[in-house]
């Protein structure tokens, strides 16, 4: 499995300290509202040509190892 963290970058001085894909602008957040909104991989990539597809994977296990994150903290809570 690729170790997909190494194309995510949080700085505070680019776009609030969001996770962005590096050397961009361009958010995880951006990528998923795309991607939910119906854009295809394709379309996203054209549209933004500083993308690969390795980089919407990226923002993908990002968001899910955020989830996961989150959804074990809840666990943690109920349990407790």
């Amino acid at each position: 499995m690729t170790d997909y963290s190494q194309f995510i970058a949080i700085d505070p001085d680019v776009r609030g300290g969001k996770p962005c894909i590096k050397g961009t602008r361009i958010t995880v957040y951006d990528i998923l509202e795309y991607m939910a909104g119906g854009m295809s991989e394709s379309e996203i990539l054209t549209d933004f040509p500083s993308l690969q597809t390795v980089h919407l994977r990226a923002a993908l296990a990002f968001a899910a190892q955020r989830e996961r994150r989150l959804a074990m903290g809840v666990a943690h809570e109920i349990a407790a």
